[in-house]
């Protein structure tokens, strides 16, 4: 099942939690990892709660029972999302560490499978549910942990230091995100260059039919390598090729022979 997911909620996270609440208690499945069951939202979408911050929480996926795994579910995680501004948004992004830093969890210069045509649902129906909150809704680029082999992005909330979670915003996250369906008909790519916050492809995916998965920024491709390009398209399920967010995002050997070079207005 294309669309299959686990929401993972992260106890110590406030937008997690806050999430879960709307979500109540869902039945139990069979399924256990490590004593907590894992519970079914509707036909084919789960939920499991870790007593730990999801970021941290390192191969997590290799605790979900064979059975359920072997069918290779994404890993959805409501989170909270800081910034040095403390801006108001909806964002959803992959998971990895372009570079050597793993500050914020992962493993070093490592990236984890990405489920483009799932995320890209995604940051649609909050683009969509957003609008009467007057916030944006936008794609971040690959970043931070947990280091995972299934395939996994956060949806986050940002809202100002020292507040509650906006309740508004968090009805449109729980609700999105219990109802995914993968998107068809899009193109799917890397994106390359740009800020973090990825206005570029953001567009792209919202106003045309584009699917992303690695999204790797400006600054990150400043310290990536040929194997950190190679992985981001390898890790990019049904990706035909690489979106560059300006002409000069594409010069360096990184990506030679990685993928092609798409033209953003192909889709």
């Amino acid at each position: 099942m294309d669309s299959e997911y686990i929401l993972i909620v992260s106890d110590p996270d406030p937008v997690a939690t806050a999430v879960a609440k709307r979500w109540g208690t869902p039945a139990a499945t069979e399924w256990r990892v490590q004593g907590s069951p894992i519970r079914a939202v509707r036909s084919g979408v789960y939920l499991l709660r870790r007593p730990g911050w999801h970021i941290h929480d390192e191969h997590l996926d290799r605790l979900i029972p064979a059975e359920l795994a072997a069918r290779r579910p994404a890993l959805v995680f409501p989170s909270i999302h800081r910034s040095e501004r403390g801006v108001a948004a909806l964002t959803v992004h992959p998971l990895g560490n372009p570079g050597v830093s793993n500050d914020v969890g992962g493993e070093p210069h490592h990236l984890n499978p990405t489920a483009p045509r799932l995320m890209t649902a995604a940051l649609r129906s909050l683009a969509e549910e957003a609008k009467s909150l007057g916030v944006p809704a936008t794609f971040e680029a690959t970043h931070h942990g947990p280091a995972l082999d299934l395939p996994a992005f956060f949806a986050e909330i940002g809202f100002p230091e020292h507040e509650e979670p906006p309740p508004d915003a968090v009805r449109i996250l729980a609700r999105a995100l219990s109802d995914l369906t993968a998107t068809v008909g899009d193109r799917v790519a890397v994106g390359a260059g740009g800020g973090h916050y990825a206005p570029h492809f953001t567009d792209l995916a919202l106003k045309r039919r584009w699917a992303f998965g690695h999204i790797l920024s400006r600054h990150a491709l400043a310290v990536a390598d040929r194997e950190i390009a190679e992985s981001a398209y390898a890790l990019t399920p049904g990706a035909e090729g690489i979106v560059f967010a300006r002409a000069e995002d594409a010069e360096g050997s990184v990506w030679t022979g990685v993928g092609g070079r798409l033209k953003d207005s192909g889709a």
